[in-house]
């Protein structure tokens, strides 16, 4: 018995706006795989940075964590204190830690004599300074200032674009980095603004990294918001690649 012959099928023809809508989904999904490849393999670029515009919320305090090298765990803090009724009126105070579960992670600073402790205080450093081991870092757990604004202690008054020095660890070695940071006040009520605008890290052990270095052939660029909008579908990929 001869088989029944079946039809030749048609091809359909797609509206040019789901063409559009899957090349763009086919693009940005390989510059995403690019960015995962670059991350995994971050000894090859030896510099990690991550622009960045993290804004250091102000209150009882507000803080902000900052995961250098991207593995899910928070390697310093920055904290926005602000009273508007001390004992001698308003009050803000910025300050930097090592974060949680953190313990060896240092900033590049310097110490003074407080009221009964040591006062540490972070340096700010400018575009170019050397962080590295020949620098000294300071593990505090507390009073670590960057800015006391009723009386203007500290490095960290009215800046742009300075850096805070980091020596923090990876799998038992040290690396060290940085976050580059603008920071103001207002002298009414001393209510300070500070907005970290990116960080990087040395991805070998015991190299020391340039405060604000961002270009060139040992850098890579890590954009995180990338990966999130991988997870959104075709539309959120289409407004990252347009």
């Amino acid at each position: 018995m001869k088989p029944s012959s079946v039809p030749p099928r048609t091809p359909s023809t797609l509206p040019g706006s789901v063409h559009h809508r899957l090349n763009m989904y086919a693009l940005a999904a390989s510059a995403a795989g690019v960015g995962v490849l670059a991350l995994a393999q971050p000894v090859e670029a030896k510099i990690v940075y991550t622009p960045a515009h993290l804004v250091v919320p102000r209150g009882w305090p507000g803080v902000t964590f900052i995961d250098l090298n991207h593995d899910g765990i928070a390697d310093f803090k920055l904290e926005n204190w602000w009273n508007s009724d001390t004992e001698s009126g308003p009050e803000g105070i910025l300050s930097a830690f090592p974060a949680a579960k953190s313990d060896g992670n240092g900033i590049l600073g310097y110490g003074t004599a407080g009221k009964g402790s040591l006062i540490y205080f972070a340096s700010a450093l400018r575009a170019g300074a050397a962080i590295g081991p020949k620098q000294r870092f300071y593990y505090p757990k507390w009073n670590d200032w960057m800015l006391r604004a009723s009386v203007s202690w500290g490095q960290w008054k009215d800046v742009t674009n300075r850096y805070l020095g980091f020596k923090f660890g990876i799998s038992g070695k040290t690396h060290y980095g940085w976050a580059r940071l603008n920071a103001h006040f207002n002298p009414d009520n001393y209510k300070i603004t500070a907005v970290v605008t990116g960080y990087a890290y040395e991805t070998v052990p015991n190299k020391p990294i340039v405060a604000g270095k961002t270009k060139g052939p040992d850098v890579v660029a890590v954009h995180p918001a990338s990966l999130g909008h991988l997870a959104q579908g075709s539309a959120g990929l289409a407004a990252e690649v347009e």
